[in-house]
């Protein structure tokens, strides 16, 4: 009898925990930014239709709206989420508070087509104080947004080569092709960080210097640390990013 109601509550602790993981990703912002990213697609897809032969260009949409479906990057990055991130609770925690919903709307709002469209020619140069200028340098060594940021313009870009792949059979060998990714992330990483912290500036510009100070606290924590490495593999699995469509084909056969 101790033996099946361990059992039980054992199932009940799990199945609670997985919907810590679904709610961390709702309270997190990841469906906001998904949307975002989707509606960058759309416009990465329109950019190259006059560039293109119909053929390929038809190969590009058809694969990108298959690799890019909302399921599909839904399921990878929780996967990903669950299998890199230990305990959910402490980053649902700051994320469900009042400093962290401010944090998420500071996010998504950076994210959205019209702002990326406004400010395609460069965001503003943000003034700060010393104090502020000292919060967002310790906020950008906590962040992996370099890297966040190139993931997802090889997410883009690799949209095109894939689609070139599928139609040209061996145009890029495997490790052609991963040497190729490699340089492209370490030279994309160097221009997000190039401006980073008046990035991070802009985007959290309305946060006062005391939320950001609790913000970088967070960020910089054990607790932040192993969320925001988390994210960033989810965001790398969600997106797919160096898998072809036949490795895509084979981990869904799988």
């Amino acid at each position: 009898m101790r033996a099946l109601i361990a059992i039980a509550l054992l199932a009940l602790s799990f199945h609670s925990f997985a919907d810590t993981y679904d709610e961390l990703y709702e309270t997190a912002g990841w469906t906001e930014q998904r949307a975002n990213f989707k509606d960058a697609l759309l416009a990465a897809q329109q950019r190259y239709k006059n560039t293109l032969p119909p053929a390929v260009y038809q190969a590009l949409v058809t694969n990108s709206n298959r690799r890019f479906a909302v399921d599909a990057i839904d399921h990878r990055a929780k996967q990903a989420l669950r299998q890199h991130l230990d305990d959910p609770q402490p980053a649902l925690t700051f994320f469900q508070s009042p400093l962290g919903h401010k944090v998420v709307a500071a996010e998504t709002l950076a994210g959205r087509r019209e702002q990326l469209a406004r400010y395609e020619n460069g965001i503003p140069r943000i003034e700060a104080g010393s104090n502020r200028q000292l919060l967002i340098r310790h906020l950008a060594q906590a962040l992996p947004a370099a890297e966040a940021g190139a993931e997802v313009s090889l997410a883009l870009a690799g949209v095109a080569a894939d689609s070139l792949s599928q139609m040209i059979p061996g145009l890029l060998g495997g490790n052609q092709a991963q040497g190729l990714l490699d340089s492209q992330r370490e030279r994309m990483q160097q221009q997000v960080e190039s401006d980073l912290d008046n990035t991070l500036l802009f985007i959290y510009r309305n946060l006062s210097d005391a939320e950001l100070e609790e913000f970088v606290e967070f960020a910089r924590s054990d607790a932040g640390q192993a969320y925001y490495q988390a994210a960033l593999e989810a965001l790398r699995a969600g997106l797919a990013v160096g898998l072809s469509g036949e490795e895509l084909q084979a981990q869904h056969g799988a």
